[in-house]
């Protein structure tokens, strides 16, 4: 189909689902204006529900992001189809391809149990077969089945897998939200009798979680719900539901862990069908995920098999990613072959993973392990392929030889639309760029992670790092308001955010004293308000403050209370009584600090750990300048997000209060020389990026930064928190030429030191592998990744104009030097933001720059070259050459 230049296009509601689009009672509404109008002064909508025609006509607005449901709240199981017409100075548009939805099975309309499987008890749990059944007639017309668990579920029906979501229904904070997912069975169902199964199994329900492996989080009893909705040809309709007459069984899962690992024994004998427990669980109500379903995304064959001793096989993917291997070669019956998972090969070759095993100061190791087991029955055509677990890994130890054409992996993540593409004239950033981008992507498995092996848990202080990064190369909006909704269902009472969400501790209900003391810290309980901001500012998303709104509030009014009433103690050692701009000081409880900073050397050239060499000297540090600095850029976010929401008199308190916190982090940590308190490459980045330096101190403290990055070698000396806007500062602050110093670094600690050592995606620590090939710490953790927004905010040049949400108006600025010595010659990218395509194109040829610009409507830009000359440009196309000066 041709699309119109004349239409608008790309219609979209707020919501998710796995075959079709799925929403709740208000789906908000969504279009790109046609590509050559710069804007809407109004619309007409025409909708069929349920195919009852209803039009909203002549409505004055220039919005078209997040428009709210024109009609009164949709009921369940509704199919809603719908365009749109824009209008602008008297004219209107041509109408837009239709787009279809379905509203989902809401809450009141479950009349499905909870069927839970009689377990034969033991540690190793396996996934259990729940099944039933529904005699129907032929005249079936239309069949939808709605299906959710306390578990993971698969569900079937006459032998045939329902979807194409994995590892439904999800990771959420399961003692407050539960999303359920729908398909259109209508094609596997016949006349008579209809075979239904669930295969459940622990998920991150019940399985093991987080660092510790902790189990049964949520609760002890694994269950599921289905509904089956038949509609017949004369318009009656028949519904199925899970209850008593169902029973359970064990199947050929005898064991599955989402961490640990699946064993499939295909030989074992089906088990003893036994009723079902009906509502034996407690569940919260049912709800529809605003983001996209888990997917198997890609496969990836095996770079090579090497043999490793008498009895094991090595095997690279020449990637690490999150999923799980599919394999043919299975061996004759009773064979069994054991597969363990992993990132990283010692010395000699074989596969290690002692760098990802858990540590406590004073006890043991807990030694981490990803392993899945199957043993084969022989048969013709049967594939080991274990989605009842998932692993972190780019190699894998296999316990016999496999004909290397009979594996692959399998790629599993969230399936995020990519809205970015970038390359440049430099493979070494090419290369940087695809790995921190595969980096994200195995670390978005339903939540937004730490990494896909170790810990698995979505930490706040990560992804408030990353998202403005995750935002430009992929289609995160719904993705994260999922992970939000956890955050804000693990909130404190108090107002504290806890350190990740889902919260395996579930701090907000059980009092855990260690766990409880580390809780609240700047940088990571932040998100709250940060996250959001960013949805809004890519987006135009005003939902996603709004329904943060309230949690923001209460983890900042936190925030301003313990800085009023805690100090730490080196102040109270000062003054006993505090000064009087310590009111706004927040130093007197925990927080992580700046995490992860390049590691000292001893004497013996070892990494000294500042954390596990002396645990309470680092807890008891004071880290005061973050947490004022993170403190000022919250309270100052939350004055922005109260005047979009129109809440003008708490904008202007908190804007107010935010102006005192400023103020007391300049006289608190910041001298008359622009030199901070602290002295780190960190401090001052952070000073800069958040606008916490006096304009007339600005360039001083940019060159004091400068100055550490020389007395480094042109190393970085930043950690999680503020290496994401290092090159930013640098660049923006009149130091281009230290930026790129910086970013084409080749010695640890640097990005492309980690790619010299073989990194394809981006490690948890600088010197994540040394020279002699000894890993530490996680190799797949994203937040350091976030340096790959640098390339397309400067060296591409593609960035929002300040003030702008929903890109509406956008900046095209290359940062070109002549101290790069003509390093990158050109650059080329696009962005696929929420008003269409935007396309970025410069080279420098014979002394002169050459820029092309594309602009979707809708939208406005200003282009601006190194001499200084700028264009502004609406809907089109825009090339201009100069010379470079």
């Amino acid at each position: 189909m041709t699309m119109s230049e004349h239409a608008p296009y790309d219609l979209r509601i707020a919501s998710g689902g796995d075959q079709f689009p799925v929403a709740e009672e208000r789906p908000p509404l969504s279009w790109k204006l046609p590509r050559t109008w710069s804007g809407q002064d109004g619309y007409d909508l025409q909708l069929r529900v349920d195919g009852v025609e209803r039009s909203v006509e002549n409505v004055v607005s220039a919005r078209h992001l997040f428009v709210e449901w024109p009609l009164p709240p949709l009921r369940s199981r509704q199919s809603v189809a719908w365009r749109v017409r824009t209008r602008r100075g008297g004219r209107s548009s041509d109408w837009s391809p239709w787009h279809a939805f379905e509203s989902g099975l809401l809450e009141r309309d479950w009349s499905a149990r909870w069927i839970s499987p009689r377990e034969d008890g033991g540690d190793s749990r396996p996934a259990y077969v729940l099944a039933g059944g529904v005699d129907l007639r032929g005249d079936i017309a239309h069949a939808r089945l709605y299906a959710t668990a306390l578990g993971v579920y698969e569900a079937f029906v006459n032998g045939t897998r329902v979807g194409t979501a994995e590892l439904a229904p999800g990771s959420t904070s399961y003692g407050d939200t539960l999303y359920a997912q729908a398909a259109d069975v209508t094609a596997l169902l016949r006349g008579g009798g209809n075979d239904l199964e669930i295969l459940l199994s622990d998920g991150w329900y019940r399985g093991s979680v987080g660092t510790w492996r902790k189990r049964d989080s949520w609760g002890t009893t694994t269950a599921a719900r289905l509904q089956l909705h038949v509609r017949y040809a004369d318009g009656t309709e028949a519904v199925a539901v899970t209850g008593a007459d169902w029973t359970s069984r064990r199947g050929s899962i005898v064991a599955a862990d989402l961490m640990n690992g699946q064993a499939t024994d295909f030989t074992a004998l089906p088990g003893a069908a036994r009723p079902v427990l009906v509502d034996a669980v407690t569940a919260p109500p049912i709800s529809w995920s605003p983001a996209p379903p888990v997917r198997r995304i890609e496969r990836i064959a095996p770079r090579s098999v090497t043999r490793q001793g008498d009895c094991a096989w090595i095997v690279d993917f020449g990637q690490n990613a999150s999923g799980w291997i599919a394999l043919a070669d299975l061996g004759p019956a009773g064979t069994r072959t054991v597969i363990d998972y992993g990132e990283h090969l010692d010395p000699a070759g074989d596969l290690t993973t002692t760098h990802l095993d858990s540590r406590r100061p004073g006890e043991p190791a807990i030694p981490f392990v990803q392993r899945d087991e199957v043993v084969s029955s022989g048969r013709p055509g049967e594939v080991f392929e274990p989605r009842h677990t998932v692993h972190g890994f780019r190699y894998a130890r296999l316990s016999r030889a496999v004909d290397p054409a009979g594996i692959v992996m399998r790629v599993v993540h969230t399936d995020l639309r990519p809205t970015a593409t970038f390359a440049c004239s430099d493979d070494d950033l090419n290369r940087l760029h695809e790995v921190a981008r595969w980096s994200f992507r195995g670390n978005a498995v339903d939540l937004p992670t730490d990494c896909p092996t170790r810990e698995r848990l979505g930490w706040t202080g990560d992804y408030q790092i990353f998202a403005p990064t995750a935002a430009r190369l992929y289609d995160v909006d719904g993705f994260s308001r999922k992970w939000l909704r956890s955050v804000r269902d693990d909130q404190l009472d108090d107002g504290r955010v806890v350190n990740s969400s889902p919260d395996a501790n579930r701090l907000k209900v059980h009092d855990e004293p260690m766990t409880n003391g580390i809780t609240g810290s700047a940088g990571w309980g932040d998100a709250i308000v940060l996250v959001p901001w960013v949805l809004y500012t890519t987006y135009g998303d005003t939902a996603a403050l709004a329904e943060n709104w309230l949690a923001m509030r209460r983890w900042v009014e936190w925030a301003l209370a313990t800085a009023r009433d805690a100090r730490h103690p080196s102040r109270v050692e000062r003054s006993a009584e505090p000064l009087a701009h310590e009111e706004f000081v927040w130093d007197g409880s925990f927080h992580w600090g700046e995490w992860l900073e390049p590691k000292e050397r001893a004497a013996d050239g070892s990494l000294i750990d500042p954390v596990m060499s002396d645990p309470m000297a680092w807890y008891l540090a004071d880290k005061g300048e973050v947490g004022t600095a993170y403190l000022f850029r919250s309270v100052r976010t939350l004055a922005d997000v109260a005047q979009v929401l129109g809440h003008t008199g708490e904008a202007a308190r908190y804007r107010e209060t935010a102006e005192r916190v400023r103020r007391a982090w300049q006289t608190e940590f910041l001298d008359a020389e622009g030199r901070t308190k602290a002295g780190t490459q960190a401090s001052y980045v952070r000073a800069l990026a958040f606008e916490l330096v006096p304009e007339d101190l600005r360039e001083r403290a940019a060159r004091h930064l400068v100055a550490l990055i020389d007395a480094a070698g042109g190393h970085l000396g930043t950690g999680f928190l503020s290496t994401a806007d290092l090159l930013p500062v640098l660049a923006d602050s009149g130091h281009p030429d230290v930026a790129y110093r910086v970013l084409l670094q080749r010695s640890s600690p640097s990005w492309l030191g980690m790619l010299d050592r073989g990194a394809t995606t981006i490690w948890e620590e600088w010197d994540g592998v040394s020279e002699d090939g000894t890993a530490t710490a996680s190799l797949n953790h994203y937040s350091k990744g976030a340096v790959i927004r640098f390339l397309h905010t400067h060296t591409l040049g593609l960035r929002q104009a300040p003030g702008s949400a929903g890109w509406e108006s956008f900046v095209v600025a290359p940062v070109l030097d002549r101290v790069l010595d003509g390093a990158i010659t050109w650059a080329t990218g696009t962005f696929d933001g929420p008003r269409g395509r935007i396309a970025v194109d410069w080279r420098v040829e014979d002394g002169h720059l050459t820029i092309a610009v594309e602009v979707p409507g809708g939208s406005e830009a200003r282009i601006r070259f190194p001499d200084g000359s700028t264009f502004h440009t609406g809907p089109g196309r825009f090339s201009r050459r100069r010379p470079i000066n």
